[in-house]
């Protein structure tokens, strides 16, 4: 069928692009990672995917940023090669806040790599013999940013390019959800009209969607290996996802405990629904309610300006289609070995 061949090119168009399209220009790490208010600092920036070297030093700009309103520039900018360039500041005697210490985050700006930012990068501790006025916080504000729009990854810090698992791993997570919401439709429809072909389908969907979730928690385990320090963390996250699994593992458990296939398919009809019914809070509301390294806990949707862009959401989206369909097409072929299984035994 049509869809089937559909699936197949769209998983190809994933994996090309997911793989070979280049990440943004970023900024990896700053040295140092700390100074005091009212000194002079020579900051060293390294990039990521970054060529600073192929434009004059005077036409790159650099920013040390608390927030929209308080940004010191750079007095000087010296471009050690492509990889690396040392800008000077003079930090203001006072913090743009009244506390011990500020937050900066360094900003640069490339005519030909556009804008780079780093979160949190430089510890500014407050000096108390100072009682001079605020500084120069206001002096040069962020603006005329080098904006460059192409088809590129945003770079993430500590990620890097396992960026490119949000192809593979999270669309992995929304196939189990497709194929489990088919499971317990037919389960629903098998307890309401118990005939064999209700209860396979069933049974296939299950499956189906069992292989994807082991799937999607070794690529997380991956991720989590490069990204936390260690595959398993015991983040809650991971334990709720375990416990998911868990409960549908025992559906098939509780289908073979019986010697009666009738009574089997019956109760584990009454099962999925019980176990659907639990997959909602164990994998979104639970994950939710404690602190946790993964995206999206503590009331943060995912998936929003900070996780997605324009370009990112060309290949994510497609993603999911393709492997929803994919697992649709696995399930068939699965309903159809499970009945040519049954018939082989009403022949024996």
């Amino acid at each position: 069928m049509w869809w089937k061949t559909t699936s197949v090119l769209i998983l190809i168009y994933v994996i090309i692009a997911g793989i070979g399209v280049p990440l943004k220009p970023g900024i990896d790490r700053v040295a140092p990672l700390s100074s005091k208010a009212g000194q002079s600092i020579e900051l060293q920036v390294f990039g990521y995917n970054s060529t600073f070297s192929e434009t004059a030093s005077e036409k790159i700009r650099v920013w040390l940023e608390f927030d929209s309103l308080h940004a010191i520039q750079s007095g000087k900018v010296d471009v050690k090669n492509d990889t690396t360039l040392l800008a000077s500041f003079q930090i203001p005697a006072r913090l743009p806040q009244n506390k011990q210490s500020v937050l900066l985050n360094v900003i640069v700006d490339h005519p030909t790599n556009g804008v780079s930012l780093l979160p949190a990068a430089l510890e500014v501790l407050a000096d108390t013999a100072v009682n001079t006025d605020a500084g120069n916080w206001n002096e040069h504000p962020i603006s005329q940013l080098h904006v460059i729009k192409d088809f590129s990854y945003p770079y993430r810090n500590v990620i890097y390019e396992t960026i490119r698992n949000t192809y593979f791993h999270v669309p992995m997570w929304f196939a189990l959800m497709f194929m489990f919401i088919a499971s317990v439709y037919y389960s629903i429809q098998y307890l309401r009209n118990p005939v064999a072909e209700n209860d396979r389908r069933a049974v296939a969907f299950t499956e189906t969607g069992l292989l994807f979730g082991f799937l999607g928690l070794v690529t997380g385990m991956l991720w989590a290996h490069y990204a936390w320090g260690k595959a398993w963390s015991n983040d809650i996250k991971q334990l709720m996802t375990a416990v998911a699994l868990l409960v549908y593992l025992a559906y098939f458990i509780l289908r073979a405990s019986f010697d009666e296939p009738e009574k089997g398919a019956r109760l584990a009809a009454v099962y999925n629904i019980f176990a659907f019914s639990s997959l909602v809070p164990l994998l979104y509301i639970i994950p939710r309610m404690f602190a946790s390294l993964h995206p999206g806990a503590t009331g943060n949707p995912a998936f929003g300006s900070e996780d997605l862009d324009n370009t990112m959401r060309l290949v994510f989206y497609p993603s999911i289609i393709g492997f929803t369909m994919l697992g649709v097409w696995m399930a068939q072929i699965r309903y159809r070995s499970l009945r040519l299984r049954d018939r082989l035994a009403d022949i024996d």
